[in-house]
């Protein structure tokens, strides 16, 4: 400490005079990130550079790999407008959180279903969760550890937080595949291709062709077969594309992160801003589409300061809530089997 050598102290009394007494204001806009692996350090440097936060926190087990990716972090603060960059395993750290992005756990190996991972990132989940909500009772989490959709309903059991306020980052990222994917085929830019992909994020995710569109005009009304196996231009290849890409980049560099560290920073300023923007993202869908289970899945939810602020009703067909349904089905045959929740 500098301050406690004389010659600094006469320094810094000499250029310094307070003013304010007292303690100074705990963050507003705090966010935590659990898991300072890939993921969750582009969630961190997203968030950063988008200037979202006005302190971040860092929670790993690993202390050197900690302190080193925040030392690192700090060393850019001239570049950056967070001004407290902190890092520590004792939760401690996180308290006053205003927003936790959980990507903890194992990782998904090369050719590993996201549904395989389950057991093992439940393990983690029961130490990880009681502590952030004992220091952040009032944070709202965002779940990006795979099996997402189950991840996030076994958070939200653990944390005792009302639904509103558990989010799974769900197929968010899933439908910013799928908007990169039409859009490039079609010459414009992502933003301008509109279409969401629902359900599970992962093999069972659910295309809603009826609902795509460029400028409002829908593809299906152009092409009544679109998604179909019986569309002669084979559309449907671009929902496989989606399903296959995390296991295509997996495979060629070992990981994903960066979409999935951008696609995390979208929702952060949503929810901290205020937005009410609609973002597909994981909710409690128990009482939707005829499902009768508490099951997790994504549907384009309305998004702001207290976390899911409503559920937009979309205009599914029959197919497509069958295959919400048989989603809400896979889950819940996994979840009605994990132990200790």
């Amino acid at each position: 400490n500098l301050i406690g050598c004389g010659i600094m102290a006469s320094v810094m009394q000499k250029l310094i005079t307070p003013l304010a007494s007292g303690p100074a204001e705990p963050p507003r806009n705090k966010v935590t990130i659990v898991g300072v692996g890939q993921v969750g350090m582009a969630c961190a440097v997203s968030i950063l550079l988008r200037e979202l936060a006005d302190e971040l926190a860092l929670v790993d087990v690993v202390e050197d790999r900690l302190k080193g990716e925040m030392l690192d972090l700090q060393h850019g603060s001239l570049f950056l407008k967070t001004p407290k960059i902190v890092a520590d395993k004792d939760y401690s750290v996180t308290a006053n959180s205003r927003i936790v992005v959980v990507t903890a756990g194992v990782r998904q190996q090369e050719g590993e279903s996201r549904l395989n991972l389950v057991q093992r990132n439940v393990n983690i989940f029961k130490h990880i969760i009681p502590q952030i909500v004992k220091y952040s009772p009032n944070c709202t989490l965002i779940v990006v550890s795979n099996p997402v959709d189950v991840l996030t309903y076994v958070t939200w059991k653990l944390s005792g937080l009302p639904k509103h306020r558990v989010i799974g980052s769900g197929t968010n990222l899933d439908s910013a595949r799928f908007r990169y994917i039409m859009a490039e085929k079609l010459g414009i830019h992502s933003s301008s291709f509109n279409g969401y992909i629902l359900g599970e994020h992962g093999d069972s995710s659910v295309p809603v062709w009826s609902g795509a569109n460029v400028a409002g005009v829908s593809l299906q009304k152009l092409n009544p077969d679109i998604g179909t196996d019986k569309d002669s231009e084979n559309w449907k290849d671009a929902h496989k594309m989606v399903v296959d890409s995390a296991y295509e980049v997996i495979k060629l560099k070992g990981y994903t992160n960066w979409a999935i560290g951008l696609s995390v920073a979208d929702l952060t300023e949503t929810l901290v801003k205020n937005l009410n923007r609609v973002h597909p993202v994981s909710t409690m869908v128990k009482g939707m589409y005829g499902i009768g289970e508490e099951v997790y899945l994504s549907l384009p939810c309305v998004l702001n300061s207290s976390g899911v602020g409503s559920v937009i009703n979309m205009t599914l067909n029959n197919e497509e809530i069958a295959q919400l349904k048989k989603s809400a089905d896979t889950l819940w045959g996994i979840q009605k089997d994990l132990k200790d929740l």
